[in-house]
């Protein structure tokens, strides 16, 4: 007979390594290239951007959420990782009591249509608006608009490289 429940015998730990990104690709002009954008960024600033990346809903699927946080924290991001299972609401309280400038959210269960609208009017509720809202995992292409008009500000395949997406985050920063 069991006399605790499964969470008190396993705790998933979810943390963010560094230095995995930065040693595969050693000296070059791509990652040096981010590391010069996200200085400058914290030199306009006064403080590196941050980025809390998620997972919503019922989806536990936290690989790629692990893969963006090691990657964006090697480019020079602050680097928030959110419990998985979380709400809108409690993304958004999260990412205003970080004070993030971007929200990453990872999808691979087709709930984005519904959870990224939430999140985003969860932002504004919660004094947040002015944080981006990124959203990447197995998402068709078809939905790429709908995310974009309901106020996602880029959406990521699994297979665009973790530079690409870092560079792109800067732009979308840089132009607000």
């Amino acid at each position: 007979k069991l006399s605790r429940g499964l969470g008190d015998v396993y705790k998933r730990q979810t943390q963010c390594i560094s230095g995995v990104y930065a040693a595969e690709y050693g000296s070059d002009e791509t990652i040096d290239a981010l590391h010069k954008r996200t200085g400058q960024f914290q030199e306009k600033q006064g403080r590196r951007p941050r980025i809390l990346v998620t997972k919503m809903g019922q989806d536990g699927h936290d690989r790629g959420i692990k893969v963006i946080a090691t990657g964006f924290a090697d480019l020079g991001f602050d680097v928030d990782i959110s419990p998985l299972f979380q709400t809108p609401e409690e993304v958004a309280k999260m990412a205003v009591e970080n004070d993030v400038h971007v929200v990453g959210v990872s999808s691979q269960v087709a709930a984005h249509k519904t959870l990224v609208p939430q999140l985003v009017m969860a932002l504004k509720s919660e004094g947040g608006e002015d944080s981006l809202v990124g959203v990447g995992g197995i998402i068709p292409p078809s939905y790429y608009d709908f995310l974009d008009d309901a106020g996602a500000a880029g959406v990521f395949c699994p297979v665009t490289p973790v530079t690409k997406s870092a560079n792109q985050v800067l732009d979308a920063l840089e132009k607000k």
